[in-house]
C-alpha cells in the first residue's frame, strides 16, 4: 500500500505537496507544534511519513512552512484591497474590515498564530521570507497613511505598524475570548448581529486614532 501511494504521489508533487501543506496546517492549528503527529498529517493527506519527509524534511521544518504559507495567505488578500489606488480613509476602513473577515474566515490563522506566541517566535525567527512579506505591506499601509496626512485627513507622522497592531489587536481578543466574555457579560458574543457590530466597532477606533 506504501509503495502505491509513494508512486501515485510522485505522479503529481504539486498536488501532493499542496495536500500535506494543507493537511499540516489543519493539525498544527488543531493540536499545536507539540500535540501535531506526523502519521496523523500524512493519513490527513493521503500520502506516507516517506513522502512527507521527502518533500519537506522533519516536522519542524513542515511546520515553518505551514507558518509562511499562513502568513502568506493573508498578505496576498490583502492585495486585493489596492490600498495604493484607494482614498486613504476608504482604504483604511477597507483594510480594518478585511482584517477582522479574515480572521473570522480563518480561525486556524489565529491558533497557529498563539502556537507559535507559545513558543516565542522561536519557529518564524528561521523564516528568511516573513521580513519580506511584511516589509511590503508596511510600506502600502505607510503610503495610505502619508497621502492622507498630505491631504489633512490624517495627523502626520503616524507609525503604520501601530496602525495594523491596532486593527489585529481589537480582532484578535474579541475573538480569542469571545466565548469567556460571552459567559462574564451575559451576551452573546457569537451572534451575527455582534460579530458585525464589533467590526464596524474596529473601523471607528482605528479611523479615531488615525483622523487630524
Amino acid at each position: 500500500m506504501e509503495k502505491q501511494l509513494v508512486k501515485g504521489a510522485s505522479r503529481n508533487p504539486k498536488r501532493t505537496h499542496a495536500a500535506i501543506l494543507e493537511a499540516a496546517t489543519d493539525e498544527f492549528a488543531a493540536h499545536g507544534f507539540g500535540g501535531a503527529r506526523v502519521d496523523a498529517i500524512a493519513a490527513r493527506a493521503k500520502t506516507n511519513k516517506r513522502m512527507l519527509y521527502h518533500y519537506f524534511g522533519d516536522k519542524e521544518a513542515l511546520y515553518l512552512a505551514v507558518l509562511e504559507a499562513t502568513y502568506a495567505s493573508i498578505r496576498t488578500a490583502e492585495k486585493s484591497l489596492d490600498l495604493t489606488h484607494r482614498d486613504p480613509e476608504e482604504g483604511m476602513r477597507e483594510l480594518a474590515l478585511f482584517t477582522w473577515n479574515y480572521f473570522l474566515k480563518h480561525p486556524e490563522f489565529l491558533s497557529l498564530l498563539a502556537t507559535e506566541n507559545m513558543h516565542q517566535a522561536r519557529y518564524l525567527k528561521r523564516s528568511d521570507k516573513i521580513a519580506a512579506m511584511h516589509s511590503h505591506f508596511i510600506g502600502e499601509l505607510s503610503d495610505v497613511l502619508k497621502r492622507g496626512e498630505a491631504t489633512g485627513i490624517f495627523r502626520p507622522a503616524i507609525d503604520p505598524v501601530s496602525v495594523y497592531l491596532t486593527i489585529a489587536a481589537l480582532g484578535f481578543f474579541y475573538l480569542s475570548n469571545r466565548h469567556t466574555l460571552s459567559t462574564i457579560f451575559g451576551r452573546d458574543l457569537t451572534a451575527s448581529a455582534a460579530v458585525k457590530a464589533w467590526g464596524e466597532h474596529i473601523v471607528s477606533v482605528t479611523l479615531a486614532s488615525i483622523k487630524a
